[in-house]
C-alpha cells in the first residue's frame, strides 16, 4: 500500500488550489473561515460557480457530464477547497439523489434531473427520517398509494435539513405492508412546489432552523417520478446512505477546523498551557489517523482492490472529531464562548460586550454538532453493524 501521491497528483492539486484560490468569493471563504452563518444565497452561489466548471459532480462519471476523477483526485479536490474555506456542498443533489439516479434510473429519468443538479439550479432535500423512523428507516410510515399513473403521498418527514430551501425532495415511502418491513418501501421523487406540500421550520438550540418537517396531504406525484421498482427503495437507500455516512467523515474539514483550535487557543492565551497542548495534540492524531484510514481506501481504489466496507466507521469517528474540535474551542474560550445572540453575530458588534468576536459563533457550532453522532444512523447502530462486518 502506498499513501504517498504521484507526480501527477501533486499537479492535480496545485492546478485546484490555484483555481479556488481564483474563484472562490472572499466574503463566503471569511465566513466559513470564521463559522459564520452562511445563507442560501453564499452556498448556492459556490455551487453554481463550481457547476459552471462542471465540478459540483465532482465524484460523477464523464458518461453523466461529470469530470470523470479517480478517487484520489477527488479527495484532493474536497481537500483544497475545504483548507480555502469553501463550503461544503450540500450533499443532497450531487452525492446523494445523484448516485441514485445514475445507478438505478432511467435514461429520461437521468436527462430529466442530472443537468439541474449538476448547475447547482436545482435544490434538493432528503425525505428519510419521521417521527417514528430515524436511525430504524425501516419503520417508515408515511404512505404512497397507487392510483392511475400516480401516487397519492400522506404523511410527514422530519429533521429534513435545509428543507426550508427545497425546490424537490426525495422520499422512502411506504407502498405496501406485506412481508418485511423493507420489502414494502419505494423511492419517490417530489416536486417540494406541488399542492399538500407543507415545510415547517424547527428552531434548535442554536437559534437557526436548519431542520424542518415536511408535511405531506394528498400530495399527487406522477408515477413517472418512481425510481427504479415499486418496492425495492430499501436497496436503493442503502446505496445512498453509504455516500451519507461516508462524507459525514469530512476530514478535510477536520483538517481546516483543527487550524481553527490553534488559533483561538493562542488568542486566548491557552495554547502554551502543557495539558491544554496534549488534548490538541490528541485531537490532531486522531484526524491524521482517519486521513491515513481515508488513504487506504482510495489506494484500495486505485489498485483495484476489494476494500472492506467501512463507511460506517468513517461515519463513527468523523463525527466524534468534528464533535471533540467544537468542544477544544469551547474550552479555549471559557465563559466567553457561553452567550449566543444570533443578531448581534450578524451585526458584528458581539465581540465588543461578551469578548472577542472570533468566540461568537462557538456556542452556536457547539449545539449544533451535536447531531453529528446521530444522523446518517445513530453511532451506536453503526457500531452494530462494524461488528456484524469484522465477527460475522
Amino acid at each position: 500500500m502506498d499513501l504517498a501521491f504521484t507526480p501527477e497528483e501533486q499537479k492535480f492539486r496545485e492546478e485546484i488550489r490555484a483555481w479556488v484560490r481564483a474563484n472562490l468569493p472572499a466574503d463566503i471563504s471569511h465566513k466559513v473561515h470564521n463559522a459564520l452563518r452562511l445563507s442560501r444565497d453564499d452556498m448556492q452561489r459556490w455551487h453554481r460557480i463550481l457547476g459552471k466548471k462542471g465540478w459540483l459532480g465532482h465524484g460523477w462519471p464523464k458518461q453523466f457530464g461529470g469530470p470523470g476523477w479517480t478517487a484520489v483526485q477527488k479527495h484532493l479536490f474536497e481537500e483544497e477547497c475545504a483548507l480555502a474555506g469553501a463550503p461544503r456542498v450540500v450533499p443532497f443533489g450531487p452525492v446523494m439523489v445523484a448516485s441514485v439516479i445514475m445507478a438505478f434510473g432511467t435514461p429520461e429519468q437521468q436527462q430529466r434531473f442530472l443537468p439541474g443538479i449538476a448547475s447547482g439550479d436545482v435544490w434538493w432535500s432528503q425525505g428519510y427520517s419521521e417521527p417514528g423512523a430515524g436511525s430504524d428507516l425501516a419503520s417508515v410510515k408515511t404512505r404512497a398509494e397507487r392510483q392511475g399513473d400516480k401516487y397519492i403521498v400522506n404523511g410527514q418527514k422530519t429533521w429534513t435539513t435545509l428543507g426550508q430551501y427545497g425546490e424537490w425532495i426525495f422520499c422512502l415511502v411506504r407502498t405496501s405492508n406485506e412481508g418485511k418491513p423493507q420489502t414494502g418501501i419505494s423511492f419517490l421523487l417530489i416536486d417540494m412546489k406541488s399542492p399538500g406540500v407543507t415545510v415547517r421550520p424547527i428552531v434548535l438550540l442554536d437559534g437557526e432552523s436548519e431542520v424542518n418537517e415536511v408535511w405531506f396531504d394528498n400530495v399527487e406525484v406522477p408515477a413517472e417520478n418512481l425510481i427504479g421498482e415499486e418496492n425495492k427503495g430499501w436497496t436503493y437507500a442503502k446505496h445512498l446512505l453509504s455516500h451519507e455516512r461516508t462524507n459525514i467523515a469530512d476530514v478535510n474539514r477536520a483538517k481546516r477546523e483543527l487550524a481553527r483550535v490553534k488559533r483561538i487557543a493562542k488568542a486566548e492565551g491557552v495554547y502554551e498551557d502543557t495539558r491544554f497542548r496534549d488534548e490538541i495534540a490528541k485531537l490532531e492524531v486522531d484526524i491524521v489517523a482517519l486521513e491515513m484510514l481515508v488513504l487506504r481506501v482510495l489506494s484500495a481504489e486505485k489498485s483495484g482492490k476489494q476494500s472492506l466496507d467501512i463507511a460506517g466507521l468513517l461515519k463513527i469517528r468523523g463525527s466524534e472529531i468534528q464533535q471533540r474540535y467544537v468542544e477544544l474551542m469551547m474550552l479555549a474560550g471559557g465563559t466567553y464562548a457561553l452567550p449566543l445572540v444570533q443578531e448581534a453575530i450578524d451585526a458584528g458588534w458581539q465581540g465588543d460586550y461578551v469578548g472577542a468576536a472570533h468566540l461568537a459563533p462557538l456556542a452556536g457550532a457547539y449545539f449544533n454538532m451535536r447531531k453529528t453522532s446521530i444522523y446518517g444512523g445513530s453511532n451506536e447502530v453503526q457500531r452494530n453493524i462494524v461488528a456484524q462486518v469484522v465477527l460475522g
